[in-house]
């Protein structure tokens, strides 16, 4: 078994300190240029790799960073880790993806492997539940929230979507074509993101002039089987003139089920998605939908990743993008 390349063994190959060569990689000063030129060019036919987890031992903050998210199997969180991994690619980041799915236990599980590498910062979906035992793990790393947030004992950065005023506004297009049966899909209130879509949904009907019914009101953790779920007990009922989404899957969910129940969707409940996976487009003359800012929030996380200040909230606006027949009715 070979040996691991090392400082030292770097400057004993060169019959120099292991100080020197300390110094050359780090590009100090104070080191001639000849020099450095000799230790980059042994340390690179060597295979010499930085220890990471000797620098943290120094006190430093390492280039290890953990991005954790429910899944990658909707378009958008694989559209975010890409732009995400680009980003941090281009800035020397190392990033290491986890997946949750919105389990707690597997979140906690993920960061405490992040901790073992001494991940230097995590950006994370926070996942529902009970997350008292992570507050030592988190204490360990720079934390970034992404699209939902909790209230935490350190201080900590949020990149959030703000799409309260694109689901107010798809309320109000629906209730300006004479809809007043309007049904929601989202996620629980447990969820930050679920109790503030949901209160964008209700201002909606508010500004409208319609009141509220909660049997139109759809909400549990959020998935692709809830959007089904929900989607076909609205079409049970007979009586729902429009459907707004508030989640990425559960929007792929609905879409699913009204597709069976007419391919066109030209009949049953109008509706309005959320997130715009690319077949949005094609789909029946387009399907109406909540626009959500990918790359934006990528490079936002980055900032938040590479500035000097440790806490930060930016909040990126959502846009209602009509097609189709919503399309037609605010051109007409």
């Amino acid at each position: 078994m070979s040996q691991r390349v090392t400082i030292k063994s770097i400057a004993k190959d060169l019959g120099i300190s292991h100080m020197t060569v300390s110094r050359a990689l780090s590009n100090h000063p104070n080191v001639q240029k000849e020099t450095r030129d000799a230790v980059l060019k042994r340390a690179a036919e060597l295979g010499y790799v930085k220890s990471a987890a000797a620098k943290a031992m120094r006190g430093d903050r390492t280039a290890i960073v953990g991005l954790l998210l429910p899944n990658i199997v909707n378009e958008f969180y694989a559209r975010y880790a890409n732009a995400l991994a680009v980003a941090c690619e281009e800035h020397a980041l190392h990033l290491i993806i986890h997946l949750t799915g919105d389990d707690i236990l597997l979140e906690r599980r993920a960061l405490q492997r992040l901790v073992e590498v001494q991940a230097g910062a995590v950006v994370m979906v926070p996942a529902p539940g009970d997350w008292q035992f992570e507050r030592p793990l988190l204490k360990s790393m720079r934390v970034i929230q992404l699209i939902r947030h909790r209230v935490l004992e350190q201080p900590a950065s949020s990149v959030l979507i703000d799409d309260s005023t694109a689901l107010a506004h798809a309320v109000g297009q629906l209730a300006a074509k004479n809809h007043r049966k309007i049904a929601y899909v989202g996620g629980e209130a447990t969820l930050s993101s679920g109790a503030e879509r949901l209160a964008a949904f209700l201002n909606g009907l508010s500004q409208a002039g319609l009141g509220r019914d909660e049997t139109l009101e759809f909400t549990d953790a959020p998935s692709f089987d809830l959007g089904r779920s929900s989607a076909k007990a609205i079409l049970d009922r007979g009586d729902v003139d429009a459907v707004v989404c508030g989640g990425f899957e559960i929007s792929n969910g609905i879409l699913s089920a009204l597709l069976e129940a007419d391919r066109s969707l030209n009949s049953g409940p109008e509706f309005v998605g959320y997130g715009d996976p690319g077949h949005y487009k094609w789909i029946g003359g387009g399907v109406s939908t909540i626009g959500l800012p990918v790359e934006e929030l990528a490079a936002r996380t980055l900032t938040c990743l590479t500035a000097e200040q440790q806490a930060a909230t930016h909040s990126l606006p959502a846009n209602l993008i009509l097609r189709g027949k919503m399309q037609s009715f605010e051109n007409g």
